[in-house]
């Protein structure tokens, strides 16, 4: 297209050759000839390798005016290279739309140019073709807050360079006039449409100019297109791009969800589809299922488990071609005659030869001459406070501050003056001032660190003024506070009135420079650390004569400062070379500049100034405003500094500055940049030249080479170039090269970037106090590829990033401090905030309140960009923003945003100076305490050394087992209980074969033993049971079935009790009448829509023929609140236990066979699934044996019980084990402990119970409840120490934080911490472990969790890096087999293999009761064989996946004893990217990583992991928390978060075994029923 060929034909050609054309063969060559024969003789004069600038210079002149130009990628001027018809005339109407498109201020000139914005322009326009939708993150209203315009104030718009400021009322963006904003409008939409001057390709396609909102986010679209990344697995490893929705099997039916029961459809399994979230989910599947990138071939390994992909160089990346590098030699630095020896002597001599000459000048706020300082007084004032600090300070025996000593200057902005005498006074004194900012709170962003600073400085004085010492924070007693981190100092005045004369004979000692230190700048690191650089006073002297010579300063010269005059160019050339030449600084305070932006330019008109110290941004200002003035002329200069030219984004500014200002009398070589670091002080400086025909130098260089570190001309990729111009010519008395920046400091290539570095006098020491950063930085000897140094001077690193061009002009593209290293390329921060901020519209963020940093995660840096957002933008605008900013990155920088957030106006933590702390954003960031309003994350984009996903291996067969060396000589895993049969007790129960049979013994034998005890929550009984009472209530109650219910024998009967004593009377009542019972948890009054069709459907389900309850639910069932939840008129006969018949039974029921059914137990998976199993009155009584052996069980003991009895290994302790052992069970309902946590400890510790049970959610209870309260509960008299079992009774692997907690916890209340310990029950097996009172103690592994992901064990140790505890699930049952299995295969494993645990026992349930009769999952489940090895036996599948492992512990008969560790139930697992994750793995990681997150759960939809956290904290959180929870499941788990979802404390659904029913809060999530805080997408 015309416009680039366009720009193109300003380049002169190539850096380095291409390879020739037929036709322009010869040329090339002649060229080539040239060139090259231009550098050996180069080689030839400089005899270290060193070539002398001068003599270059003179030499490119020669050729370039003899007509064959070198061939050079460099520009030279504006347009005076182009061929006269190529240039665009500059009419007045293309003049005055220049000024109108500057006039609205919206734009900041320092990171704009126009060939940038057009690029990037283009580069949507490129996007925009192929529509792509991201769905925009979800939030609740309350966070979506629209503030009012008028109640807001607007933050800086200063840059995002450290110390920048800004003006507040001018660049607001809001033009002044409607006309400016038409012109503002019509000139975004020629710019986007390709105004005559350059036309893009691709304009066309975007219609409607930039300010029409387009559907929203067109968005990431193809982000990736040509390149990059894996997406997450969201279709399998195949390339064919099908969704796979798994089904689990499992025909049991499913509980309502627990939101309502919304009317939905829903897939096979049960998953809604129709709703808004589903459909979120959909558009992100369907953006992430773009090309994958390529493979890569090589891997790091990560122990061996997983191989982390490592990026492999790119064969075909641009590599350096050039010759060596030769370093440059400045000009010689001239010895004038009558240059000081020191810059106090030259102090001396103008305050005592011209004191009336005036010095500084300083500005109020209204631009009015407030004060001037003349050589005189600053001679005078400066011996002053030399004497007073000397003198005045301590003792005369014990003086505080003695010659070389540091004190520190603390001055504000606006008084130069003060600084100014306090400075050199310090210098006349020889005492070390080191300056610093101003501390305005105690809390300042970086303030610490300056602290710490100081106190390895060891100040102990601090220099301040009068009104900034009045401006300091003070304490009620007018003390000044010690600041965080500070040493304690002594505030010392140094105005005039507050010091003592000097006496008439003392007179300071001025020597020549020596190597004593002069003074320290403070710099501050990209981590926020703050170094102190000691400058000599050699270094001092001889910087301000090569200042003085390359500026070409004479006496009395005027000189304009708005720089910051503590440090830096402001420094160096406002107070000190200024001395040096007895010239006159007007300096211009940063108040001031925000006030009048022009104030500047006013000054050197006023004052005609003949050089100005300025920043682009204060170039930027002076354009917004310029409008109003008419008598500018600036034709007085000779010399505008520009200080921060090193970085490569100021050239728009100095070319917009000139482009206005020209008319005014500005001259194109009057603009000169410079290069400076804290360490190497002026890197290199434009020389002020009187011969405008000399241009300046401008490379046009391909962003994509410059991330090689290779200097390439943008030649395919028009869109993505940097211009870059020279910053001049290296320092006199200076040598410079470049090194390559990381390892050893090797000599770079002619056409490659390297850190410059720099030999001279005039350059900084070293870091104080610090002397192995100061050899890496400060002594660095580069070295030639012969592999010897260069010189045998040392050279300073400059933490510049550039390169040497042709004629010794030297070009910095970067800092190394704003370098990020992504996949081996190297990008530069400013380039990144640049191109965000080229993409329009604008009115979102703030300009220069944007940070650029990089995080590491997994291995590799991420880039992070953090803005600032208008008050007055919506969520679409800047969601659509966002997406873009995303798009022009990628497109070009070849590189993903990690992630962008969007903070509210003003919260960014600020530098002294008003720009953006950048290591501070950067910690609020990975704290979570940055509070954004908006987030995108794009992980699927970025990470793309994620491990292979797993194939899996075939397994070992039969065949090794038939040799007898199953994997490796291992032994089968496989363990067993003691042996029922063998064990000979004198159990009187054994002789009865039905439990109905043991109670009515019991009640003739000991009628009036007490077999239960139920407390209420005061801890007083409630109520009680002999065994003659359950007798007689139970005989009763079979009455009651048998005459009003009409039941048969075999009929099930649904029991709806509260926890408590009733529920076991109706139990055994119903054995009596030959019914089946179901133990049934109530509806919760207060939640009855929730609850309530939970007990329907197990009525209908387990087919009951008749409910029983207490009058009080029964009432509840038949109310109004049930009827709007279930349809009542469907209820069974309900019967009320409170009004029972008189009358006994004329018999009680016997079963004829011990296989009948005698009750059924039913239970709700954490998955969701409602399932009930059948128990034969066998193996009811077989499981109460097992029971009473493993805890020594008999009628005087007691046991203190506070579970739910309604299912599982719960239920049969609550109800049947009393009536089989004889023992006492003291009952307490978890629903007590809501109002009184301690009521089951005091319990304990009151009936003095050795035995006692509880499930996780009491555990945890008290552990939260209790933790504060332990002192006082053992002024109470709480004992634990009589507790020999506290089992916790559990259908999962073993909550080992939770159980250590509880242990360590009570543990001061004689709880013995090997007392605690877990069971395992699961629906083939209420119990296949329990922890008894013989055997060893429980032990704990830890195994490596990748290992576990490929279903392999591998044991580590404590500690080390991605280790698990596990800890065994208690003892094996008597009576009880256990075998682990391959779940897929069915064959036997090793010891310590992981697979399916497999149980046979006499105990196990006999199989499903569903409604279905599904056979085939029946017989699976219940009735296994394996697949090789003993076929015989049949096993039960408990669904569950774990490994038995050999220990070195004996059994209580005398074995080595076999621990069994569970790792987590097979349906919960999620399979992703061919691993199996447990959710409760990535749900610890996540609650560990941000203090507000109480709860997690995770589920899977669509192969995207979906992240669910609980927030305890303010809404303004949420967004914090997305970052981190992305991290820290990437960093530990290797998986990619989907979908991020914040929701409020209690969303997360809890059974009553505590455990989290993952599948309900999906069906919850998928419709839209969980009202989330925010939910945000990744892409």
């Amino acid at each position: 297209s015309k416009g680039y060929e366009k720009k193109r034909s300003k380049l002169i050609g190539a850096y380095l050759p291409q390879p020739p054309a037929a036709n322009g063969a010869a040329a090339v060559r002649c060229r080539l000839q040239h060139s090259e024969g231009a550098a050996r003789r180069m080689l030839r004069t400089a005899n270290i390798g060193v070539c002398d600038i001068r003599e270059a210079a003179a030499r490119e002149r020669a050729a370039s005016t003899a007509g064959n130009r070198p061939l050079f990628y460099f520009r030279f001027g504006v347009d005076q290279a182009l061929p006269q018809e190529r240039r665009t005339p500059v009419t007045p109407s293309s003049s005055s739309r220049y000024h109108r498109r500057r006039s609205s201020g919206s734009r900041d000139e320092r990171y704009r140019s126009d060939v940038h914005t057009e690029a990037v322009q283009a580069a949507l326009a490129k996007h925009k073709e192929r529509k792509m939708a991201v769905p925009m993150p979800s939030k609740r209203r309350s966070l979506v807050v629209q503030t009012s315009m008028d109640a807001y104030t607007p933050p800086d718009t200063s840059s995002g360079s450290e110390d920048e400021g800004s003006v507040q009322g001018d660049s607001q963006g809001t033009p002044t006039s409607s006309q400016g904003s038409i012109n503002m409008e019509h000139w975004i939409s020629q710019a986007i449409h390709g105004s005559t001057t350059s036309t893009t390709s691709s304009s066309s396609t975007q219609s409607g100019g930039s300010g029409a909102a387009h559907r929203l986010a067109d968005v990431m679209a193809q982000t990736h297109i040509e390149n990059h990344s894996a997406p997450p697995d969201v279709t399998t490893y195949t390339s064919e791009h099908s969704i796979q929705v798994e089904r689990p099997q499992g025909s049991t039916a499913r509980v309502a969800p627990k939101y309502g029961n919304a009317e939905l459809m829903e897939t096979g399994d049960g998953v809604p589809v129709s709703s808004r979230v589903s459909a979120k989910i959909q558009q992100l599947v369907n953006t992430l299922k773009r090309p994958k990138r390529p493979p890569l071939r090589e891997f790091f390994v990560d122990d061996f488990e997983e191989l982390l992909e490592v990026q492999q160089p790119d064969p075909n990346q641009p590599k350096p071609e050039g010759a060596q590098m030769l370093a440059m030699r400045g000009e010689q630095l001239g010895v004038v005659t009558n240059w000081p020896p020191s810059l106090e002597a030259a102090l001396q001599r103008w305050g005592t030869i011209s004191p009336k000459a005036p010095c500084l000048t300083t500005m109020d706020t209204n631009g009015k001459p407030l004060y001037i300082l003349t050589y005189g007084k600053l001679w005078t004032r400066s011996m002053k406070v030399a004497y007073n600090i000397l003198h005045k300070l301590g003792t005369k025996q014990e003086p505080m501050v003695r010659p070389g000593d540091r004190v520190t200057l603390v001055f504000p902005n606006n008084d130069p003056a003060a600084f100014m005498v306090a400075f050199y006074g310090c210098l006349l004194a020889e005492v070390v001032p080191v300056p610093i900012e101003v501390p305005l709170t105690r809390k300042d962003a970086g303030s610490q660190q300056i602290g710490f600073l100081l106190g390895s400085c060891g100040v102990t004085v601090a220099l301040t003024s009068d009104a900034c010492h009045k401006g300091l924070p003070k304490s009620p007693t007018g003390e000044i506070p010690q600041f965080k981190g500070w040493p304690k100092l002594l505030w010392f005045v140094t105005e005039s009135k507050h010091l003592s004369k000097p006496p008439r004979d003392w007179f300071p000692h001025i020597k020549d420079a020596n190597n004593d230190t002069a003074y320290i700048e403070y710099k501050t690191c990209k981590d926020g650390s703050v170094l102190g650089v000691t400058v000599t006073r050699i270094a001092l002297l001889t910087h301000c004569q090569a200042l003085t010579q390359a500026c070409g300063y004479t006496e009395a010269e005027t000189i304009v400062n708005v720089l910051d005059f503590k440090k830096d160019v402001g420094l160096w050339h406002g107070i000190l070379t200024s001395v040096m030449n007895m010239m006159h600084v007007i300096s211009i305070p940063y108040s001031l500049m925000k006030v009048n932006p022009l104030s500047w330019i006013q000054k050197v008109c006023q004052y005609k100034a003949k050089v100005a110290c300025v920043k682009s941004r204060d170039m930027h200002w002076a354009l917004v405003a310029h409008r109003d003035q008419r008598d500018i002329n600036l034709s007085s200069l000779r010399m505008l500094i520009v200080a921060d030219g090193a970085n490569p984004w100021s050239i728009s500014s100095c070319d917009a500055f000139l482009n206005v200002f020209q008319s005014k009398g500005l001259r194109q070589e009057v603009i000169c940049p410079c290069a400076s670091s804290p360490e190497a002080l002026t890197v290199a400086i434009r020389r002020p030249t009187d011969d405008s025909n000399q241009p300046p130098g401008r490379g046009v260089l391909s962003m994509h080479g410059l991330t090689y570190g290779v200097i390439r001309v943008d030649s395919e990729e028009k869109l993505s170039v940097l211009t870059v111009q020279d910053v001049g010519l290296v320092m006199p008395g200076a040598i410079m090269c470049s090194v390559k920046p990381d390892g050893i400091p090797q000599l770079c290539k002619t056409d490659e970037i390297g850190e410059l570095c720099v030999c001279a006098i005039a350059t900084g020491t070293s870091y104080y106090g610090l002397s192995g950063m100061t050899k890496n930085t400060f002594e660095v000897f580069p070295m030639t590829s012969s592999g010897g140094p260069i010189t045998e001077y040392p050279f300073i690193r400059t933490g510049l990033l550039g390169f040497i061009g042709p004629g010794g002009l030297v070009f910095v593209i970067g800092k190394m401090d704003g370098l990020m290293v992504v996949s081996g390329r190297r990008h530069n921060a400013d380039d990144i905030v640049a191109t965000a901020l080229a993409v329009e519209p604008m009115k979102f963020v703030y300009r220069g309140r944007i940070a650029v940093f990089s995080v590491s995660v997994l291995h590799d840096e991420r880039i992070v960009i953090v803005a600032e957002q208008r008050p007055d933008s919506t969520e679409e605008d800047s969601f659509q923003w966002m997406s873009r900013v995303l798009q022009a990155i990628d497109s070009i920088h070849q590189v993903g945003v990690y992630c962008l957030a969007l903070v509210p106006a003003n919260t960014l933590p600020k530098t002294p100076l008003g720009g953006i702390h950048l290591s501070e954003t950067k910690q609020l960031f990975l704290e979570g305490s940055l509070h954004p309003c908006n987030v995108l994350m794009c992980p699927h984009t970025c990470v793309t050394n994620l491990p292979k996903p797993r194939q899996k291996q075939p397994e070992i067969g039969p065949a090794s087992v038939m040799v007898g060396n199953l994997v490796s000589g291992k032994r089968i895993a496989q363990a067993s209980g003691r042996d029922l049969g063998q064990i000979e007790d004198n159990d009187q129960a054994r002789k009865f074969l039905f439990l109905s049979e043991v109670l009515q013994w019991r009640a003739q034998t000991t009628p009036d033993h007490v077999l239960y005890t139920l407390l209420n929550c005061r801890g007083t009984i409630a109520n009680s049971l002999t065994c003659v009472q359950l007798h007689k209530r139970a005989e009763k109650i079979a009455v009651m079935l048998m005459e009003r219910g009409h039941l048969q024998d075999g009929d099930h009967v649904a029991l709806v009790y509260p926890p408590g004593i009733d529920l076991i009377a109706a139990f055994y009542g119903c054995l009596y009448a030959g019914c089946v019972p179901i133990t049934v948890r109530p509806p919760h009054p207060q939640n009855i829509a929730t609850t309530l069709p939970t007990v329907k459907m197990i009525v209908e389900v387990s087919r009951s023929a008749c409910l029983m309850t207490t009058q009080l639910i029964c009432k509840l069932l038949r109310s109004r609140e049930a009827a709007a939840a279930v349809d009542i008129r469907t209820w069974p006969p309900v019967l009320d236990t409170d009004d029972l018949p008189k009358k006994r039974p004329a018999q009680i029921y016997k079963p004829s066979n011990p296989e009948t059914l005698a009750y059924l137990d039913f239970s709700v998976s954490t998955t969701g699934m409602l399932a009930g199993v059948k128990m034969s009155h066998a193996a009811t009584s077989a499981f109460c044996r097992s029971i009473k052996l493993q805890c020594e069980l008999y009628p005087s003991r007691e046991v203190a019980i506070c579970l739910d009895p309604y299912c599982g290994l719960g239920f049969v302790l609550w109800c049947l084990c009393s009536v089989y052992s004889g023992h006492q069970s003291i009952l307490i309902p978890p629903s007590e402990l809501e109002t009184n946590p301690a009521l089951w400890l005091l319990a304990v510790s009151q009936y003095k119970v050795r035995d006692t049970f509880c499930s996780y959610s009491v555990m945890e209870l008290c552990t939260k409840g209790l933790g504060s309260q332990t002192e006082s509960l053992k002024a109470r008299g709480l004992d634990l120490s009589r507790v020999r079992t506290c089992v916790v009774v559990a259908e999962e692997r073993p909550r080992i934080a939770l159980t250590q907690s509880f242990s360590k916890l009570f543990k001061d209340l004689g709880l013995h911490p090997r007392a605690v310990s877990t069971s395992l029950g699961c629906r083939v097996n209420l119990a296949i472990c329990l922890q008894g009172t013989s055997g060893p103690d429980p032990t704990t592994v830890y195994v490596d969790m990748r290992a576990l992901r490929h279903d392999r064990v591998r044991l580590v140790e404590r500690g080390s890096p991605h280790s698990l505890p596990l800890m065994e699930s208690g003892k094996i049952l008597p009576g009880v087999r256990i075998i682990i299995a391959n779940p897929e295969t069915k064959g036997p494993l090793g010891d310590s293999h992981l697979g399916e645990i497999w149980v046979h026992s006499t105990h196990n349930a006999s199989g499903y009761f569903t409604i279905y009769g599904d056979e085939s999952l029946q017989s699976d489940h219940f009735n296994s064989r394996l697949s090789f090895g003993d076929t015989q036996t049949i096993w039960a599948r408990t669904g569950y996946l774990g490994f038995l492992r050999r220990t070195e512990l004996t059994d209580a008969n005398g074995e080595r004893h076999d621990a069994l560790y569970v790792v987590g139930a097979l349906d919960e697992a999620m399979e992703l990217r061919g691993m199996r994750y447990h959710p409760i793995d990535i749900e610890t990681s996540v609650i560990r990583a941000h203090k507000s997150i109480t709860e997690c759960a995770v589920f899977t939809w669509t192969n995207l992991l979906v992240v669910v956290v609980e927030l305890d904290g303010s809404e303004q959180e949420a967004l914090d928390l997305v970052p981190l929870v992305t991290n820290v499941v990437l960093e530990e788990h290797y998986l990619i978060v989907g979908v991020v979802v914040v929701v409020d404390i209690g969303v997360i659904p809890i059974n009553s075994r505590g455990e989290k029913q993952r599948m309900h809060l999906r069906d919850g999530f998928l419709a839209d029923q969980l009202d989330p805080i925010y939910v945000a997408y990744n892409m």
